[in-house]
C-alpha cells in the first residue's frame, strides 16, 4: 500500500510537471484534488497550446480554461 504524498511532495513534483511540460502528470495530481497542480495544467496547456485539454478541462467546470477559450476565440 502506498503512502500519500506529503503537501512538498506533491509541490515538488508540480514543479518538476512545469518545467518538463508534462501535463499527463498534472492532471493525475489535478485529478487527485490538488487545486494548484490543476492551475499549472490550465498554464501549462495554454503555453503548449494545446486546445483539446483546455477544452476538456473548461468542459469539466474549471473557469480559469473557460476564460482563456473565450479570449482565444476573440482574438480570431
Amino acid at each position: 500500500m502506498e503512502s500519500p504524498l506529503s503537501p512538498d511532495d506533491v509541490a515538488q513534483l508540480i514543479e518538476q510537471a512545469a518545467e518538463t511540460g508534462d501535463l499527463a502528470l498534472l492532471r493525475r495530481l489535478a485529478d487527485a484534488g490538488s487545486t494548484d497542480a490543476l492551475d499549472q495544467l490550465v498554464e501549462s496547456a495554454t503555453e503548449q497550446e494545446n486546445y483539446d485539454e483546455l477544452r476538456r478541462l473548461a468542459a469539466a467546470g474549471n473557469q480559469d480554461a473557460a476564460d482563456i477559450l473565450a479570449e482565444l476565440d476573440a482574438d480570431t
